[in-house]
């Protein structure tokens, strides 16, 4: 029999958790047409032997932003490079689903993104003239026009949902009427019935949208009461989909009534729920005990719920340009140079010339931080309600003008400065000694030097901070919970902010230098698994299954360093940096719909021109 093409001699591990097997795998018509040992080979137009290479289906990434990459570049260079072939859209109730929604009073896809997940507006500004569709449906028949290198599956965005209905400024200012909520039931519905994946919405107080008059508020998923929830989950849970949800972290008695939701006892079937995010604080120990408490409780027996809290697979580790940074939107004092322009340092530089702000720094900073007070308790038991950290000790620099300070941390920074003050022979070098010069000898305590660093270098000074999973054997214990979910990759967000664009290989090298069969079991949590719990025919090596294939390198993917594949880049595209990640020589092919799209050096002529992925619809039920 003639294939389209022929991988020879792989160890393939199929998706289920079973060992793995060598064998030969051939593809016809984007579909795996033969499995088994010596395929014939005649007539085959491509027959590539990978003897020594490991076989898996494609990696699905769960929690990214691509949809506004896939307007730009929809060959998805940065997850398929990583043996990503399916990615969920759609996530944090921000999306594109509804077109750019533009009006003479609003720009939701700038609005809503530009802050939550820290891309530039003119970034935000391209993907949105792409996007001139203005339904759900529409916008499915969109992407299967696209040259996609990779499966999208989306869901229906929240915010953009109440957007469509109210308006943005009434969804930020009032409740829906029962017309409205009407309404937007009856889209939700007729977007079950296109094959969406379920709905998503966002509760973290760190989400504000982006332009004036607004710029104080958050985004509008965040102003829906209980009964709006209720009825649009009411849709979900009749169709079997999922509901991808952020918990309000500031509101207890909210988030604990929204994650009932999932409980089949309590509303006669299970919801399927997966929120954010399963992580082991640095800040707050309790953090991970209540995420686990949570996946106890809510799918025990008792309450008889679907829910499965999403884990990463690496240290927690945030960017931050100045003060940009998704971690300081929770702090009301670096949120006030947040809310400035980007591009506006003289607006940020008037806010930190300030005395009455300086002095109102300096006191949140120095908070619990001595004395005999709850405060410092909090601090010394690492029960602390902060997402950023407070300590120049943890906070490392990345880039900066000093040359002699990059990959050393702030606090070495600082204790350079206190030697200068002392004896300005100390110092010779010339851009250390301008700064230093700049900010006086007059700097009080570490806080008021880093915001005298921020004055003079605003978004020059790059820094990063280990916000969570600081220890790999809770990663890994996360990572392999039955009830947790790996993922939480942000791809395509935070573009300067975060890389975990490898998430699924870092979990896989985990997997692999604990066993083989554990490196098996992690192959199924990263493809069948999640492939199930949303409903996609993706996530498998099967006779008929899509050739959604990746391959691995053990060795290379055992030796791998994710923290030390992250590269900054121009991306021309964008035009503006990004960090990404880069796992060379860990994954030699990667082939979507049957045809190859890595080489494991170079992307193929078929990536990005041909449409290999798709629009991935849930099946009704």
């Amino acid at each position: 029999m003639a294939w389209h093409a022929i991988i020879q001699n792989a160890k393939v591990f199929d998706g289920s958790g079973a060992p793995g097997q060598v064998m030969d795998v051939a593809f016809r018509d984007g579909r795996i047409a033969a499995m088994g040992r010596q395929l014939p080979t005649a007539g085959t137009a491509v027959v590539e032997d990978k003897a020594g290479c490991w076989m898996l289906p494609g990696l699905m990434d769960i929690h990214t932003h691509e949809d506004l990459e896939a307007e730009l570049d929809p060959g998805l260079p940065e997850v398929v490079r990583h043996g990503t072939t399916s990615v969920i859209v759609g996530n944090c109730s921000i999306g594109l689903a509804f077109g750019a929604q533009r009006n003479n009073r609003q720009d939701p896809i700038v609005d809503c993104f530009a802050r939550v997940e820290n891309i530039p507006k003119s970034v935000l500004r391209k993907a949105a003239e792409k996007a001139v569709w203005d339904n759900p449906a529409d916008y499915m028949r969109h992407l299967d026009e696209l040259p996609l290198a990779a499966n999208i599956a989306p869901f229906v965005p929240h915010s953009m949902l109440r957007i469509e209905v109210m308006g943005l400024q009434d969804s930020i200012t009032r409740d829906p009427d029962a017309a409205e909520v009407a309404r937007m039931v009856g889209i939700l519905e007729e977007a079950m019935q296109d094959g969406y994946l379920g709905m998503s919405t966002d509760g973290l107080p760190l989400h504000f949208l982006a332009n004036q008059p607004n710029v104080k508020k958050r985004i509008p998923t965040q102003y829906a009461p209980f009964s709006e929830y209720k009825a649009l989950t009411d849709v979900l849970r009749r169709h079997d989909r999922v509901w991808q949800m952020t918990p309000a972290t500031d509101n207890g008695s909210l988030t604990l009534k929204l994650f009932m939701l999932t409980s089949g006892r309590l509303y006669g079937k299970p919801l399927k729920i997966t929120a954010l995010a399963a992580l082991d604080s640095a800040n707050n120990r309790q953090t991970k005990a209540q995420a686990l408490l949570f996946a106890h409780l809510l799918n025990s027996r008792l309450l008889q719920g679907n829910f499965k809290m999403q884990c990463l697979s690496a240290p927690f580790r945030i960017y931050s340009e100045g003060v940009v940074s998704p971690l300081a939107e929770a702090n009301p004092l670096m949120r006030r140079l947040i809310e400035t322009e980007l591009e506006d340092v003289e607006a940020r530089r008037k806010i930190l010339n300030d005395g009455e702000f300086v002095e109102a720094f300096r006191q949140m900073w120095n908070r619990g931080k001595s004395g005999f007070n709850l405060g410092h308790l909090r601090r010394r038991l690492r029960l602390e309600r902060e997402f950023l950290t407070r300590d120049l000790n943890d906070m490392h620099i990345f880039r900066v003008p000093v040359s002699g300070w990059v990959g050393q941390t702030l606090q070495f920074a600082y204790l350079r400065y206190q030697a200068w003050r002392a004896d300005e022979a100390v110092v010779e070098d010339p851009e250390e000694l301008r700064v230093f010069k700049a900010l006086g000898k007059g700097v009080r305590d570490d806080g008021e030097f880093f915001l005298g660093l921020l004055n003079h270098y605003d978004r020059d000074l790059y820094w990063h901070y280990v916000n969570a999973n600081r220890d790999a054997e809770v990663v890994k214990a996360l990572l392999l919970h039955p009830k947790l979910m790996p993922g939480f990759n942000d791809s395509g967000a935070h573009v300067t902010n975060m890389a975990y664009f490898d998430g699924n290989l870092r979990a896989l090298a985990i997997a692999l230098n604990d066993s083989e069969q554990t490196f098996s079991y992690m192959v199924r949590r990263l493809t069948t698994e999640p492939a199930e719990f949303f409903g996609l025919d993706v996530g498998r090596l099967a006779l008929g299954a899509r050739a959604d294939v990746t391959l691995v390198d053990p060795q290379a993917l055992a030796a791998y360093d994710g923290e030390a594949s992250v590269k900054y880049v121009y991306r021309d595209l964008f035009d503006c940096h990004q960090l990404v990640n880069r796992s060379d020589g860990v994954v030699p092919g990667v082939y979507v719909g049957g045809q190859k799209v890595w080489d494991g050096n170079a992307f193929t002529a078929a990536h990005g021109s041909a449409s290999l992925g798709q629009a991935i619809r849930v099946a009704a039920a």
